[in-house]
């Protein structure tokens, strides 16, 4: 009786200890599992603005809302001043696959669908109202299902309008005329440069953090930025005089890799879409007010506002930047989708 009660103590201990180890290689397997998963729904978001700018506190807000709707499930990490990289690098990896978004603009999503960069061109809307209802119409629908299905980027909402764009230079600007022979820092994008070109100044591709110095150092004249680009970034300390062409008003893009969003499940992909546009259009209403405070913030420092700039002069002076990219046609069928 009593082999058969230490040989049962014996079974009864190893069935234990074969318990235990189940249960812990379970809860390896499972940390394992979490940390991929963890790993696979973590976005690395860059933009090249500070952190002052109200684009860095919309895109937190924006990742705030996300992780409250999926319980923490995805996380946005959001890099300021190209923490991360340069804007063009950031795509490139977009489209490789990685784990990275980018806040950018038609002009460089321009150069994998050509017709997508006339958002960017001059005058072609003018209200943020008008920006948002471009989510709705066919035409633009298509270009976004281009740039997923052939060139692995995943555009998650367009809503972030930056405000009107003008010219920052150290003297007054008022016909395109007076834009002959000054160097103005723009990006590197054919629309951008063809833009600025088409409105009388001569293009400079440069990167957004090299606009203080270069200015310093004379590499160029001047910059078509918004009010509150300028206050962000002390550029007042570097130019004098604000020109209101409101030329182009820039909408930007978020973008993230086709691959990596299509791995998300459905509810983490409606979660990033739709905070994605609640947060820029939220965003955008504060950047009007913030333009409007950042511009009385530079006359109070002394900056010199020019605002009877010629804008009929400047707006057919804009028409030749999309007849030099053969963007003619591609801007009269959005505007008419628009009713602009």
């Amino acid at each position: 009786m009593r082999v058969h009660e230490k040989a049962g103590r014996l079974a009864a201990r190893s069935a234990a200890r074969s318990a235990a180890a189940l249960a812990i290689a379970a809860l390896a397997t499972g940390i394992g599992a979490g940390s991929a998963l963890a790993q696979e729904h973590t976005l690395r978001f860059n933009h090249v603005l500070g952190p002052n700018e109200p684009f860095h506190r919309g895109f937190t807000a924006w990742a705030e809302r996300v992780a409250e709707r999926t319980n923490g499930g995805l996380e946005i990490q959001v890099f300021h001043s190209a923490q991360l990289g340069v804007e063009e690098d950031i795509i490139e990896q977009i489209r490789q696959g990685a784990n990275i978004g980018q806040n950018t603009d038609a002009a460089r999503l321009g150069t994998y669908v050509p017709g997508i960069a006339v958002v960017n061109g001059p005058y072609f809307v003018s209200s943020a109202e008008e920006a948002f209802s471009l989510a709705d119409a066919p035409t633009m629908q298509g270009w976004l299902a281009e740039l997923s299905d052939q060139h692995g980027i995943e555009v998650v909402c367009f809503d972030w309008v930056q405000g009107f764009r003008n010219f920052f230079t150290n003297e007054e600007i008022r016909t395109p005329a007076d834009l002959e022979g000054l160097r103005i820092r723009t990006p590197p994008a054919p629309i951008w440069q063809e833009s600025i070109r088409a409105l009388g100044a001569e293009p400079t591709a440069m990167a957004f953090g090299d606009v203080y110095p270069g200015l310093q150092q004379r590499a160029i004249d001047g910059a078509e930025l918004t009010y509150p680009n300028i206050t962000a970034g002390n550029l007042n300390e570097v130019l004098d005089t604000a020109n209101e062409t409101k030329h182009i008003l820039l909408v930007n893009f978020q973008i993230v890799s086709s691959q990596w969003f299509d791995g998300l499940p459905a509810e983490y992909q409606a979660a990033l879409k739709e905070e994605c546009r609640a947060a820029g259009q939220a965003t955008s209403a504060e950047i009007a007010a913030a333009a409007e405070a950042a511009k009385q913030q530079l006359v109070d420092a002394g900056m010199t506002i020019v605002e009877d700039v010629d804008m009929e002069a400047f707006r057919a002076a804009g028409e030749a930047a999309y007849e030099a990219l053969g963007l003619s046609e591609e801007k009269a069928a959005l505007q008419a989708e628009i009713g602009g």
